[in-house]
């Protein structure tokens, strides 16, 4: 049987005048897009463009929830109440659910952004906060999390069917959580040292640590982070390196509205 991994990308994040990535290459490179909903980046016009190019290439919608933070593009903690954290997660999906119908496609999946991300991983309430906001509005859609972090069994203990993620442009620490952006190293530049990492990732289920050790880590997607630089050369260069190792790349969710 052909081993097959989804790469997924952070896409629709320009805001008006300001561009952030080039969404057309990378949608012609991804399985799978995790678009902004408005919250941390994002205006109307952007996302509705950004999905119909990937309703047009048959890749995958998941709403790329965030706390409301457009000036610190999400990647600020904020320590949200529930009930207001349950309210943005409905909120966001269902702006672009809407946008979805429009540009004929669907969200099939549930990806938290920056900050979001990093907190719901290990922080029991707010990941139950996000849970909830996901049942409430459509609870067959799939959450992405982090490869080993606690939310994923929490939310497939509350009913939600999940997928692990590991990131490809992300230095590892030897628990394996993320290296902080604030510190040296913390993200990946050169594409061969990346595709290497993600075939061995592919094929090993392993990957290496900033410390050199080796972690074991169970991923179906990964995630290339559209506003990087060199975020194309890099998506291209592991999709390249994935299908010559004999892994075919496909969205982990159906794509079909």
């Amino acid at each position: 049987m052909t081993r097959a991994i989804d790469l997924n990308s952070d896409l629709g994040e320009g805001y008006g005048a300001w561009k952030m990535g080039d969404d057309a290459a990378m949608l012609g490179i991804v399985s799978s897009a995790n678009v902004a909903c408005g919250f941390h980046a994002g205006d109307p016009l952007t996302i509705l463009a950004t999905l119909r190019e990937a309703a047009a290439r048959g890749v995958a919608i998941g709403a790329h929830v965030s706390y409301p933070d457009r000036v610190g593009f999400g990647r600020r903690p904020m320590d949200v109440t529930s009930a207001e954290l349950t309210a943005d997660v409905i909120y966001q999906i269902g702006a672009l659910q809407g946008l979805c119908a429009a540009a004929g496609t669907r969200v099939t999946y549930v990806k938290p952004h920056g900050a979001l991300y990093n907190t719901i991983a290990g922080d029991a309430r707010q990941a139950a906060a996000v849970i909830e906001g996901i049942q409430a509005i459509d609870p067959t859609l799939v959450l992405m999390g982090l490869a080993g972090a606690p939310i994923l069994a929490q939310a497939r203990e509350a009913g939600l069917s999940t997928v692990a993620e590991a990131f490809a442009d992300r230095a590892y620490t030897p628990a394996g959580t993320l290296v902080s952006r604030r510190e040296a190293g913390a993200v990946l530049h050169d594409p061969e040292l990346i595709a290497a990492r993600m075939l061995r990732l592919a094929t090993e289920g392993v990957i290496e640590a900033v410390d050199g050790s080796t972690l074991h880590l169970q991923a179906d997607s990964i995630c290339v982070h559209g506003d990087s630089p060199g975020a194309v050369a890099i998506s291209a260069r592991i999709r390249e390196v994935l299908v010559a190792g004999g892994v075919a790349i496909r969205p982990f969710a159906q794509v079909a509205a």
